[in-house]
């Protein structure tokens, strides 16, 4: 297990108790979740290792692995992907200024998104740590995903567009990652980084049974001020924060289930639309947010 004496953010000693949260995808465990007063990160302390955590991600309902349709969630989770990944190959179009350029997608799970950006026209290279997910990117699309040490041998300045679709609070390497993205990104380019965010007034409702808290597989919890906090130590820049509008309601129908042990649809909605609104004005507010880097 690794023990934090120290925030894995900003490296700040300020850093205490302030969640108790269960695995309610997996083990049933309770986990500890930590608070720096420094940069606002969040932290799941006593995480399992890299080499120990793979136990936590089988599950046959852990969807970006499995590409699983199995339960209502799931099955509203693909009605609406299609829509998604669009919406993100235009984030990238405009952004990058690009219509078609060299792109990266770190934890690129099924192959989804790397598919939707082939077809129109870029260059894809993808990186997954699961087997099970990187033989899904083969049978459903013909891509083949490397593994993720593949990170650190590619060609620096290589990439338009690095994209990390709710990956980067399952790094453990937080740090050389963020520096090796600053490495790989071409003169120009953009990084997308895409993460909770427990300031939303979601998270604030469901509180230790919010889904998006997701223990130990998310070994990190973004505030906005801890990611600006986080890039600015690289010299990379956040530029723009896009809302993910969807996620609030998917967020709030698992934390349905987790805190009465069935879904109520209707209250899901009715949270997730109570979440948006509140960050119709500040989309830092959001219950997902897309960061948009650049050097």
């Amino acid at each position: 297990m690794i023990h934090y004496s120290h925030c894995p953010v900003c490296n700040a000693v300020e850093i205490a108790p302030v969640l108790t949260v269960k695995d309610f995808t997996v083990s049933q465990k309770d986990f500890s979740i930590w608070h720096c007063n420094s940069c606002t990160a969040r932290f799941t302390q006593d995480v399992p290792e890299q080499d120990a955590i793979g136990a936590y991600y089988k599950s046959d309902n852990y969807i970006s692995h499995s590409d699983t349709k199995k339960g209502l969630v799931n099955s509203l989770y693909h009605s609406v992907r299609k829509r998604t990944l669009n919406k993100k190959k235009q984030l990238v179009i405009q952004e990058t200024g690009m219509q078609k350029g060299a792109l990266l997608d770190i934890g690129c799970g099924t192959g989804a998104f790397l598919h939707t950006m082939k077809t129109a026209g870029w260059g894809i290279t993808g990186l997954e740590p699961d087997d099970t997910a990187r033989q899904k990117a083969v049978e459903l699309y013909g891509i083949h995903p490397q593994t993720p040490d593949q990170l650190f041998s590619l060609q620096p300045e290589s990439f338009h567009a690095i994209t990390m679709w709710h990956v980067l609070e399952h790094v453990h390497d937080l740090h050389g990652y963020i520096k090796q993205l600053y490495q790989l990104l071409a003169p120009g380019g953009r990084i997308f980084i895409a993460v909770p965010n427990y300031t939303s007034a979601d998270a604030e409702k469901y509180d230790a049974c919010w889904a998006a808290y997701d223990v130990p597989r998310h070994l990190y919890h973004f505030s906005p001020l801890a990611m600006e906090q986080l890039m600015t130590q690289y010299r990379l820049k956040i530029t723009a924060v896009k809302p993910m509008w969807y996620d609030s309601f998917y967020v709030s129908m698992l934390s349905e289930q987790y805190k009465n042990g069935k879904g109520n649809l209707m209250a899901a909605c009715v949270n997730g639309l109570r979440s948006n609104l509140n960050a119709m004005r500040d989309h830092k507010k959001c219950s997902s947010v897309i960061y948009v880097i650049s050097k």
